[in-house]
């Protein structure tokens, strides 16, 4: 079922560039109004709703203290790595409590496929304390709070916020800043000044959501060194069409996960994800 479901997913995405790429014209040199670039953001977001509609954090986690720890580990390697990491992290350290007297050693060998291994534990082991001795072994769900926490920026809170308590809020990472700027929302390179600005576009409604459109849309078409122009859905919308490869052929060998027909990132993904999930480390 999941199978036709991600073929589906893919022949969309044909199916809709194919029937756009007529329309897609180079940018005009004229300068686009602040009104222009809202509505062409905001419809950017429509599209990317109608393509992803699954869209969803590619973490595996069970309650917001696994979602905290394992966006913590995400820094610097893919959430799949993660992923296939933190079954046997959880089973040994399942709360704020047992991590906090966690042995360091003992912890960076369980992490150390993650990379930055010393570092992660060191941080793991300091939120956990905070969290058992300043939270009551709960995990805050406030931004204030969670920034106090060793380890954790803006990006961490607002993931935590918008997937563990509902609270809306901007997820800036690597993919998120690469394509808004692609697309002309904003200019900034540093990330809470890019969050700044993208929330002035957005109603705070969609923020949480917009988040995870846009980084799928990252890792599945727009990649950063060769985007899949030819095969991209809303290419007649974007300022930067013909940065990679437009021949639609091509660019269909360039999809990634459901939409090349590959599995997704995470071990245990939501039911209704049309990909297949992860493997666990070390299997296939």
């Amino acid at each position: 079922m999941k199978a036709t479901a991600a073929t589906a997913a893919a022949a969309k995405v044909r199916a809709r560039a194919s029937a756009k790429s007529s329309a897609t014209t180079k940018p005009t040199t004229k300068p686009e109004s602040r009104l222009a670039m809202v509505r062409r953001a905001r419809k950017i977001n429509r599209e990317l709703a109608e393509l992803y509609p699954y869209a969803h954090p590619e973490l595996d986690f069970r309650n917001p203290f696994e979602l905290l720890v394992a966006t913590v580990l995400s820094a610097q390697t893919t959430d799949l790595r993660v992923n296939q990491t933190t079954p046997a992290l959880f089973a040994a350290y399942p709360t704020p409590e047992d991590m906090a007297a966690a042995v360091p050693e003992e912890m960076e060998e369980l992490i150390r496929p993650t990379g930055f291994f010393r570092a992660k534990t060191k941080s793991l082991i300091g939120l956990s304390v905070a969290l058992r001795d300043n939270f009551g072994g709960e995990v805050p769900g406030r931004l204030a709070d969670l920034v106090t926490l060793p380890g954790v920026g803006r990006k961490t809170a607002n993931v935590v916020l918008g997937n563990a308590f509902g609270v809306p809020g901007i997820t800036v990472d690597t993919h998120f800043g690469r394509l808004v700027r692609r697309w002309k929302w904003t200019e900034q390179e540093d990330p809470e000044k890019v969050e700044a600005e993208i929330a002035t576009i957005f109603p705070k409604s969609e923020w949480t959501m917009l988040s995870h459109r846009v980084v799928f849309h990252g890792r599945r078409i727009c990649h950063a060194r060769k985007p899949a122009c030819g095969a991209c859905p809303i290419a007649p919308l974007c300022p930067a069409y013909g940065e990679g490869e437009t021949d639609p052929e091509k660019a269909r060998k360039l999809l990634k996960y459901e939409m090349g027909g590959q599995p997704g990132q995470r071990l245990s993904p939501p039911a209704d994800y049309p990909g297949k999930p992860a493997p666990a480390l070390g299997a296939g």
